[in-house]
């Protein structure tokens, strides 16, 4: 196959064409690493070396300009890079920047659990199921949760105190705190009591 046509693209990408065809868009830095240029002659082989050097490098750059902006878990990770690149390039940069401690599943999940639990008083069960969502292996969820999760009833007097205190005057408020305590992963027996607890105390001043 000739070389017939290299055609610069947006996001530092290259258009190769062989024999006038449109075969793939490749990372720019990459291709001119290779010494590629029009009128030289590729076979398939050759091709698919191309291809692979030109994921690993976009998901090493995917990898470090994901990072630079905040830290993930390893698979969140892996997931938002494989938008940009293939699954293999992208799961072998996280794992890449997993060997240089850049990413570190069980801090994340900590640091995560602990915003979670301790400043958004979320309920242990939304905690843990927030933590799933970002890849986090569940066993490494419940650990974290179970040590970080304060009890449900010092969660709900928190919020009832500091954050719903101004609702809860009338049956309308009431019940808008009680949905907003359910989103936060909260039971209803669980709320129920709390609310229960705080306005018989409110009423005994």
């Amino acid at each position: 196959m000739l070389v017939t046509a290299l055609e610069p693209r947006r996001k530092r990408l290259t258009a190769l064409f062989l024999d006038g065809e449109l075969a793939a868009k490749l990372d720019s830095e990459t291709l001119l690493q290779s010494g590629l240029r029009i009128g030289v002659e590729l076979d398939d082989e050759e091709l698919h070396r191309l291809i692979q050097r030109s994921d690993a490098h976009r998901a090493q750059e995917k990898a470090l300009y994901l990072l630079e902006h905040r830290s993930h878990s390893k698979k969140e990770l892996a997931d938002k890079i494989s938008r940009t690149a293939g699954r293999e390039a992208a799961e072998r940069a996280a794992e890449r920047m997993e060997e240089l401690g850049l990413v570190n599943d069980a801090q994340y999940a900590r640091n995560l659990a602990e915003e979670l639990l301790q400043r958004k008083r979320f309920a242990a069960r939304r905690a843990e199921y927030e933590l799933l969502q970002k890849g986090i292996d569940r066993a490494l969820a419940q650990e974290m949760v179970e040590e970080l999760a304060p009890e449900p009833e010092e969660s709900l007097q928190f919020l009832l105190e500091r954050k719903y205190q101004r609702s809860l005057s009338d049956e309308k408020g009431r019940r808008r705190v009680f949905a907003a305590l359910q989103r936060l992963g909260y039971s209803g027996e669980d709320i129920r009591t709390a609310l229960r607890d705080y306005i018989d105390y409110e009423n005994e001043d």
